[in-house]
């Protein structure tokens, strides 16, 4: 049985907002994209974080099973998880083994060749990840912009492999949650978000879309780790805001689940 190592950062015992019923989730360390928002910069190093085995870690999320009811299980989330993409499908092929449902957590961005040039030209992502998703019961993939260069002025890196990823998990089948920062000044706009819309109009595996709040809570990580902070003075999105982007990115998808709006 296959044994590679996952970096993790930490863990979370009893998540209730990363995929379907109480999760155990695992933080990944290492991401490439920098978003000007991100509320843990510590986890962008790549060579942070402590060693694991697949094994180890279903054994440490095992303890809390008898929680995690019929719709529970575990969460890979980051950083990003794609980073490590076959060390998360090892662990994912054991969590199978196990009967534990697995989700990822996941911006969509992995630096090309990795996905994009190959998705480009084959409409299949790299093998590690197309391995990853075949053990994948469901994902959470946040969208950080629909446009390229707002989307790397955000981020730092383009979005065409995440918009590949999205068209894959459609072609799969993959049960999805879309998720979408809403950041006024920067995601917040009209066009921006209607363009967001008829994006996700054409995928047909979206179960909820979920539009979260901008938030200044990790502005110590950042000032901790001696980084500027781009969005100083931005402040939270008005209810209404969020209200009114859910009502827009909502509009004239189809959606998996007759429960979801």
């Amino acid at each position: 049985m296959e044994q590679q190592e996952l970096r993790v950062h930490s863990f979370e015992s009893f998540g209730s907002v990363d995929g379907p019923g109480i999760r155990f989730i695992v933080f990944l360390q290492g991401c490439q994209m920098r978003c000007a928002y991100c509320h843990n910069p510590d986890t962008w190093n790549q060579h942070g974080g402590e060693i694991w085995t697949p094994a180890a870690i279903l054994d440490r999320a095992e303890r809390y099973r008898s929680y995690w009811g019929e719709k529970g299980g575990i969460t890979v989330s980051g950083g990003e998880a794609l980073l490590q993409a076959s060390a998360v499908a090892a662990l994912f092929e054991q969590a199978h083994m196990r009967g534990i449902n697995t989700c990822l957590d996941s911006s969509g961005f992995r630096l090309p060749p990795a996905n994009t040039e190959e998705a480009n030209a084959t409409g299949k992502l790299a093998d590690d990840i197309e391995r990853l998703l075949s053990v994948t019961d469901m994902v959470l993939l946040d969208i950080k912009h629909i446009d390229p260069v707002r989307h790397k002025a955000l981020t730092g890196q383009d979005n065409a492999g995440i918009i590949a990823l999205a068209r894959r998990l459609s072609e799969l089948g993959i049960r999805t949650w879309i998720r979408h920062v809403l950041v006024p000044g920067y995601t917040d706009d009209e066009t921006s978000l209607r363009a967001l819309n008829s994006f996700l109009r054409t995928l047909e595996n979206i179960e909820r879309i979920e539009i979260l709040p901008y938030h200044t809570m990790g502005i110590y990580k950042w000032q901790k780790l001696g980084i500027p902070y781009r969005l100083e003075g931005v402040e939270p999105p008005t209810h209404h805001a969020v209200l009114e982007a859910e009502r827009i990115l909502h509009e004239g998808v189809v959606f998996l689940s007759s429960n979801n709006p």
